[in-house]
């Protein structure tokens, strides 16, 4: 192991997680808030851990192997999440260590699960500080270190490789540096032009910065405990639900479209596999939602919430505009199907990815026909091309791992007792998923659990981010053996 390399990279990430802090900073200032103090020693201290690290840990060795990439992912994260608690703590938002914790990795891991149940006294600049590390992690961290800090590692893909949303690394240009850049650019692109629509739609710019950044991010935190709802604007909504599907979608999807690569729009399977998931829950959603009091057969209005709903959910974005735990046993079934789907590979959004759940479809298929002809070779294509007998088979171990940290999740928090067994394993898979909302007793907070309980939750909320593996990884002595 490479440990000076990693102290390095270490200390570069929480410098820059320190210049990320300067622009709430700002708000705060601007806005005449109180929360300007805790703002500037929380980057000061992030700094001053950071550049210590960044100056005196000199590798004599800047390859960088996969070991070293999947550790540096996994300590990024936990790094980040540790600091990014700080202003919530200095403010006394949220005075209690794992409350903020909890906070600051639901944020960077666009999540969007809160410990918050009292929104009307959010300072500025820390609510500002709340809503942009959903920005910042929907990208990702490592991605956006390789697009802004000059190159220092070797063969830097193993880091973004870690820390790519799916099994497929989305790769636009033959370095990995210019691939940064460019879906950097297109993600910043998206975000101006819904942070426009909003202004348009008559939203302030604050309030439009804060839900852009939780859709960009598909993180979901807003400055209002009824979320979008407390708009209670139709255009808003639609603008909202567009923008969350958009980023659910691969954002080299959108580079290809501007270069003139439509076909390769037309041409993606895990794209239509996207729409066709959507498409079949708002058709579910409008049976079972026409008929409750609140909607009353108004089509117009059922629509929009049916898309929004499932634009929310698809997207792990996490919105609210409406309590699930009322919702037929038939919506909630569909929800949590949407949750474990997630979106596309290359998107900013959370679950197993449309990708995953495509091929192992493919597979399963497969083995019945290999029940009935067993002498016949199927190969399971995707794409266009033949998949790769190890890709499918990596698959199939995420899937268990994945369905095996619900459960255990589940499982381990019902020991405080503090829940019910649907909201103790909604509450996992929510978090594993980084979508946000559960039911039951996490509907709107989960203020409710123990420190235990926040420290398991904030795990999987990593693991499901980084797609599990950087994280497990960690945990493994042999990793921290040898040179």
């Amino acid at each position: 192991m490479n440990y000076k390399l990693v102290i390095r990279m270490l200390g570069t990430i929480l410098i820059l997680e320190a210049a990320l802090m300067l622009p709430s900073l700002a708000i705060s200032l601007c806005c005449g808030a109180e929360d300007a103090l805790a703002l500037t020693l929380a980057a000061l201290i992030t700094l001053a851990a950071g550049l210590p690290m960044r100056l005196l840990a000199k590798p004599e060795s800047k390859n960088l192997r996969a070991r070293e990439g999947f550790v540096i992912v996994g300590l990024a994260w936990l790094a980040m999440s540790l600091f990014g608690a700080l202003p919530f703590l200095f403010s006394g938002f949220l005075p209690d260590f794992f409350d903020a914790l909890f906070e600051s990795v639901s944020g960077f891991t666009t999540t969007g699960a809160t410990m918050i149940t009292d929104f009307s006294h959010m300072p500025m600049g820390v609510t500002f500080w709340r809503s942009f590390t959903h920005w910042i992690g929907g990208m990702g961290v490592l991605v956006l270190t390789l697009a802004i800090v000059p190159q220092f590692t070797g063969r830097n893909a193993f880091l973004v490789l870690a820390e790519s949303p799916g099994p497929s690394l989305s790769k636009v240009a033959p370095k990995m540096r210019d691939s940064s850049k460019i879906l950097y650019l297109i993600y910043a692109v998206l975000s101006l032009l819904m942070f426009v629509a909003l202004l348009f739609c008559g939203l302030n710019p604050y309030d439009a910065a804060i839900q852009m950044m939780g859709t960009a991010g598909t993180g979901g935190f807003s400055n209002y405990a009824a979320s979008v709802g407390a708009f209670n604007s139709p255009a808003v909504e639609i603008v909202v639900t567009v923008f969350m599907t958009v980023f659910g979608m691969n954002l080299s999807l959108f580079y290809a479209l501007a270069i003139g690569r439509w076909r390769d729009l037309v041409r993606s399977e895990e794209l239509r596999w996207y729409l066709l998931i959507n498409l079949g829950a708002v058709l579910i959603f409008l049976t079972q939602m026409l008929p409750l009091p609140e909607y009353n057969w108004d089509f117009g209005k059922t629509l929009r919430h049916a898309c929004f709903q499932t634009a929310t959910i698809s997207s792990t974005s996490g919105f609210g505009i409406a309590d699930l735990n009322v919702w037929p046993i038939a919506m909630k079934t569909v929800i949590v199907v949407l949750m474990f789907c997630g979106s596309c590979t290359g998107s900013t959004a959370g679950g197993m990815k449309t990708m995953r759940i495509a091929l192992l479809f493919k597979q399963s298929k497969r083995e019945i026909q290999h029940t009935f002809s067993p002498r016949r070779v199927n190969v399971v294509r995707f794409e266009g091309r033949g998949v790769d007998e190890k890709m499918l088979h990596q698959i199939c171990v995420f899937g268990i791992v994945y369905a095996a940290l619900v459960v255990l999740g589940g499982v381990i928090v019902s020991f405080e007792g503090h829940f019910d067994l649907e909201t103790n394993f909604s509450a996992a898979l929510t978090c594993i998923s980084n979508v946000g909302p559960g039911f039951g007793g996490v509907s709107g907070s989960f203020a409710g659990y123990g420190s235990f309980s926040k420290v398991i939750f904030s795990m999987l909320m990593l693991a499901g981010r980084l797609e599990i593996f950087p994280i497990l990884i960690l945990f493994h002595p042999n990793v921290w053996r040898g040179a």
